[in-house]
């Protein structure tokens, strides 16, 4: 048996290192898996969106808002992520996330309950790992797209939804969710900048939801190339240490749902990039981006 044994060890080893090696080499990707490469210029997306979509009739005294988040790449993608984040009055309640391999297109659908009438903001981002041979470099290509509903849940008026206000009455709605949506959060905001001593005027301070806006034109002193990568890198972060948790600087995470809209502080001498985050309790944390020359 001990001879046996002798001669059975060199293979033994043998497999025991092939094991470790196989395991070594092959690593399936993980859920935090958006890595900004150098955008694709043969690439596009076909379509992708954010909609918000209010049911007509409430069950149980809520009303029930359809969420949905879509997007397809003009060709299958080694990778395709989709990341989402729905607001109401400024606080997180919905994140939906999916990535697939070998695919062109996702599809995600969430219904989201509440009552009282509310501003309803979603942004989402979508991305794609592109792998055209083993030989080349990894390229990717992405998207933002945002939705923002109003809800109108009141005694008065019949269950109403709008984008842009036509009428009196959803105009005057209008101004009081946005007034009061924008003093809870420039409080938060302003109480977080104080904390951490920035000084405000070097930096330009977009929220989150309001970053789409600048896809095709990017702030000013960017070069859309510039702007791509740090609206890659930013997301990266974003899902990584918002999406995934807010990671506090004693190592600890915590949920985000009901933290406040990300404020995203943009240095003017595009060195830095700053994300401002307050938790549902009001602490405050700081996620720091240093912008590498392109």
């Amino acid at each position: 048996m001990k001879q046996i044994l002798r001669n059975a060890l060199p293979f033994l080893i043998l497999m025991v290192i092939l094991a470790v090696g196989i395991e070594f080499i092959y690593q399936p990707r993980t859920e935090e898996s958006i890595i900004f490469f150098p955008i694709n210029e043969n690439v596009a997306y076909e379509s992708a969106s954010t909609l918000l979509t209010l049911v007509p009739e409430k069950k149980d005294n809520v009303y029930e808002v359809k969420w949905k988040i879509s997007s397809k790449l003009d060709t299958p993608a080694y990778l395709r992520q989709d990341v989402g984040f729905l607001f109401i009055n400024g606080r997180l309640k919905g994140k939906m996330n999916e990535w697939e391999q070998d695919t062109d297109g996702i599809v995600q659908e969430k219904t989201i309950e509440w009552k009282e009438s509310s501003l309803l903001e979603a942004v989402a981002f979508h991305y794609s790992e592109i792998h055209e041979d083993e030989d080349a470099t990894y390229t990717s290509a992405q998207k933002m797209t945002e939705d923002t509903l109003y809800v109108i849940d009141s005694n008065f008026s019949p269950l109403n939804s709008f984008r842009q206000p036509v009428t009196d009455a959803e105009k005057e709605w209008k101004t009081i969710l946005d007034r009061v949506t924008s003093q809870q959060l420039d409080y938060l905001w302003e109480k977080a900048v104080e904390t951490y001593g920035i000084p405000l005027e070097e930096y330009t301070a977009v929220p989150l939801t309001e970053l789409p806006r600048f896809e095709e034109d990017p702030l000013e002193g960017f070069e859309k190339a510039e702007w791509d990568r740090l609206i890659g890198n930013l997301w990266e972060g974003l899902y990584k240490n918002y999406y995934l948790g807010i990671k506090k600087e004693d190592g600890t995470i915590i949920d985000s749902i009901d933290s406040t809209i990300p404020l995203i502080l943009i240095k003017k001498d595009k060195k830095e990039v700053l994300v401002v985050l307050v938790d549902k309790d009001g602490n405050p944390s700081l996620l720091r981006q240093r912008v590498t020359p392109s």
